[in-house]
């Protein structure tokens, strides 16, 4: 049984608690449950001397409570991040690929934690495990089975598992997102503070563009030209033009203008779940790219093939058509997947033996108009 001696009119008390003393004061109510928040501290013994450092720590939490703006929540982590993903206004394309890292790796490790315990430590110590092994294994050597049900790991194919560390940036990415989380749960009083802003996180490496070579690009458009004129016309666009896959994907014929030679690029074609939508490029900004005599040749007669197939599936070309539609739906006049494009043309580089893709082509015309002279602040733009 605890007894407690008087602390006047403080809104704290010291219990004892065996041979121990705990000290306990009162912090509001919780801004999200509602119910009684309180802070607490145990001091080793019950003597004078341990009843004089509890009246220091009473003291103290008691200062610690009045510099609060308000009281701070002990909502888990894994309640904030709902309540942060239904707020927020993120695009798709992004929620999902932050669901997948919440799912996988924030929710089982920190999810239950009170976001009014989580430590700068805890988050520079689960940074520190991902940078170790991406599993978060306990170092010790176990055998990754590729089945759950009772099997023969011989004809299952499973091995020994090797610890793989998780790449910097998504580590970075990570981290991105639990702060993000944190500065919500700031925004909303329910901690004082975000412990995620004082973390260590691996640094972020210097980019490494590594576009192929003059050489190799040429055999990369051959290739795709012997594959098809069409798929060919679209390496070749992204050679020259330096445009994103998703902004290739998304193009249509009334952005592209033959006769000034200019096209614009004002969308972008996204997958998501399997479903493809379009959205804002990714700077959500609207950029004209001026064109080559050369590539307005190949677009005049990538356009009159695209009016000569429609035909075929009694469907008019018009200038709202995407100017690369998935030759399975063309009657649809559905856009070349993103995806897609990324598969093909990997696979072709693999062919001819170029360890490449296809937004190394984005490097590759920037080095060009760079070696060509043109300023790095056009070229930038």
């Amino acid at each position: 049984m605890s007894a407690s001696r008087p602390e006047g009119r403080r809104r704290g008390r010291i219990e004892e608690r065996g041979d121990t003393l705990r000290v306990v004061v009162y912090a509001g109510l919780d801004p999200v449950t509602r119910r009684r928040s309180y802070l607490r501290e145990t001091i080793q013994g019950t003597d004078s001397a341990a009843y004089k450092r509890a009246q220091r720590a009473l003291t103290r939490l008691s200062a610690e409570i009045d510099k609060l703006r308000a009281p701070t929540s002990s909502v888990s982590l894994g309640y904030a991040i709902d309540e942060w993903l239904r707020t927020a206004d993120i695009e798709t394309s992004t929620r999902d690929g932050y669901v997948g890292y919440i799912d996988r790796v924030i929710r089982p490790v920190l999810g239950d934690t009170a976001i009014n315990k989580l430590s700068t430590k805890d988050l520079e110590t689960l940074y520190s495990v991902l940078r170790r092994c991406r599993t978060r294994c306990d170092g010790r050597p176990f055998i990754e089975h590729k089945a759950e049900d009772e099997h023969d790991c011989v004809k299952a194919g499973c091995q020994p598992h090797k610890c793989k560390p998780m790449a910097a940036s998504t580590v970075r990415q990570i981290h991105s997102i639990i702060s993000g989380v944190l500065n919500a749960a700031v925004r909303w009083d329910w901690i004082s503070s975000n412990p995620a802003k004082v973390a260590k996180r691996p640094k972020q490496k210097p980019p490494e563009p590594d576009p192929p070579s003059s050489a190799d690009a040429a055999r990369l458009v051959d290739r795709a030209f012997e594959m098809g004129e069409d798929w060919g016309t679209l390496v070749w666009l992204v050679m020259t033009t330096g445009i994103r896959r998703a902004e290739v994907a998304g193009l249509r014929w009334s952005r592209v203008d033959l006769d000034t030679e200019v096209v614009e690029i004002r969308r972008s074609y996204v997958m998501s779940k399997g479903k493809g939508r379009e959205k804002d490029t990714k700077t959500h900004q609207m950029r004209r790219v001026a064109l080559d005599s050369e590539t307005v040749a190949l677009l005049r007669s990538h356009k009159e093939r695209c009016r000569i197939e429609l035909a075929k599936v009694n469907v008019e070309l018009t200038d709202e058509m995407f100017v690369f539609m998935s030759a399975r739906k063309i009657n649809a006049a559905e856009p070349y997947s993103p995806d897609a494009i990324s598969r093909r043309y990997k696979k072709m580089a693999a062919a001819l033996d170029i360890n490449t893709h296809i937004h190394a082509l984005r490097h590759f015309s920037a080095t060009e108009l760079l070696t060509a002279g043109v300023d790095l602040r056009t070229v930038a733009g």
